[in-house]
């Protein structure tokens, strides 16, 4: 990110011209006129630079343009630029511009090949802090003693191209049910979603519309036998049977037809889900139920193909593990713990401003994957190469670009950045797994 627009412009090598950013830039306001002094592209470069190092300093921002573009302008033009409605628009466009941008063919396309699903999409949410003046603005957790303040960030990823879909920037009390009819999905897609979003009526509506779900179960969702339409009782159920695979009856009007898997995990795994849930309820005991079922791995889908096992579906829900360590990811490496006593507004910016380097970073970590992969025969780790990039940023634009990328850098990133040899399994081994459970699967006409 260190050299002016051109050849080596991280938005430039991304297929962002800057005839295209400043279209973007007028069409949502930022720009006014034509004949200013500051340019969009530039400016969003530097910007996005400082944002992923922490709080963005106007005074700095300054100095970093003259350096960059020996264009001279005071920081108050700067905040001025910066601080309109227009701006965040702005952000949000190329965003989304971004996250629409065709990505290179890798290895998870296989995932689409091996089955009936065009899209394996997963969403989840991440909780960050912030000043505790925006609590009304984004709200959090507020007692006599104490007012902390959170956002949520929701994500869609969408598997089989190795991309995100969507991005929001939510209110702590905005939690996850309260998203869950929100997803755009198409016919073909198979959703993966834990049991904070599982509504059964929406799960009905979806699989209606064409679209899977697999998800969590979430304790005391109404099941119901289809011969009797009586309640069933999970845990009397587990106890005497051990396990399960039928297809059940859910829904306000008992209309859903749903699969219920049950299968017992290793008694260290249900302890640490006991000790896990007393932690999250926060001294209010879980009910002895919900303590008891934890010794199972529960799960309801719309896939009512038995071959299909309850093993196959461990593996394809364990593809989830992609979202959370790419949240893990953001967490460590690009400062989504810096946030200082800014406003509302300078909060946007500097999310967005952050997600959009996140975006173009997984452009180049699955570009690179292929490329290591078949010159190399070495798998890149998700987090070894977002350290990596934390670190040596200015890469970014080189690493987006095959003709940029020298074999003194792959070579590094294949040292220090794939997988170690272990006998753990890794996500290309967990995608593998999941390949073979999903070839049995075959595309419905």
């Amino acid at each position: 990110m260190e050299n002016d627009v051109g050849p080596e412009s991280i938005f430039n090598v991304s297929g962002l011209s800057e005839a295209m950013l400043c279209r973007m830039a007028r069409e949502t306001g930022f720009t006014q006129r034509s004949s200013g002094k500051i340019s969009e592209s530039d400016l969003l470069e530097r910007f996005c630079d400082a944002a992923v190092k922490g709080t963005v300093s106007y005074n700095d921002l300054a100095g970093t343009m003259q350096v960059a573009t020996g264009l001279s302008v005071s920081r108050q033009a700067y905040c001025d630029r910066m601080n309109t409605p227009g701006c965040v628009a702005f952000l949000k466009a190329v965003l989304a511009h971004i996250m629409l941008l065709k990505y290179p063919a890798h290895s998870f396309v296989r995932l689409q090949a091996a089955g009936r699903f065009r899209r394996i999409l997963i969403q989840d949410s991440t909780i960050i802090q912030l000043p505790s003046r925006l609590f009304e603005t984004f709200s959090g957790v507020k007692n006599a003693h104490t007012t902390t303040c959170h956002a949520r960030i929701q994500g869609v990823y969408d598997l089989c191209a190795g991309q995100f879909v969507s991005f929001s920037i939510d209110p702590y009390s905005k939690n996850d049910l309260s998203v869950a009819a929100d997803i755009q999905t198409l016919p073909g897609d198979l959703l993966l979603r834990d049991r904070g979003y599982l509504i059964t009526d929406l799960v009905g509506d979806l699989k209606i519309k064409g679209v899977d779900t697999i998800s969590r179960y979430k304790h005391a969702t109404a099941l119901y036998d289809p011969d009797t339409r009586q309640p069933i009782k999970l845990l009397e159920r587990l106890t005497r049977d051990g396990s399960i695979d039928q297809v059940v009856l859910a829904g306000s009007k008992l209309n859903v037809r749903i699969r219920l898997l049950a299968v017992p995990v290793r008694e260290e795994v249900a302890n640490l889900r006991r000790m896990k849930a007393y932690k999250e309820n926060k001294g209010h005991a879980p009910s002895e139920e919900l303590l008891r079922l934890m010794s199972w791995s529960i799960f309801i889908l719309t896939i009512e193909d038995p071959t299909l096992t309850v093993h196959d579906v461990l593996d394809i829900y364990g593809l989830r593990w992609r979202i959370e360590n790419i949240f893990k990811t953001w967490k460590s490496n690009f400062s989504f713990g810096k946030m200082h006593n800014v406003s509302a507004h300078q909060l946007t910016l500097l999310l967005v401003a952050r997600l959009i380097v996140i975006s173009l970073s997984y452009r180049a970590f699955d570009r690179l994957h292929s490329e290591i992969l078949s010159s190399r025969g070495r798998q890149l780790s998700l987090m070894k190469f977002m350290r990596f990039l934390s670190l040596n940023l200015p890469l970014l634009p080189t690493l987006l670009s095959p003709c940029l990328c020298s074999t003194q850098l792959l070579d590094a990133l294949t040292r220090y950045c794939t997988y170690d040899k272990r006998k753990r399994r890794n996500f290309q081994d967990l995608t593998d797994s999941a390949l073979a459970s999903l070839s049995n699967l075959r595309a419905i006409a």
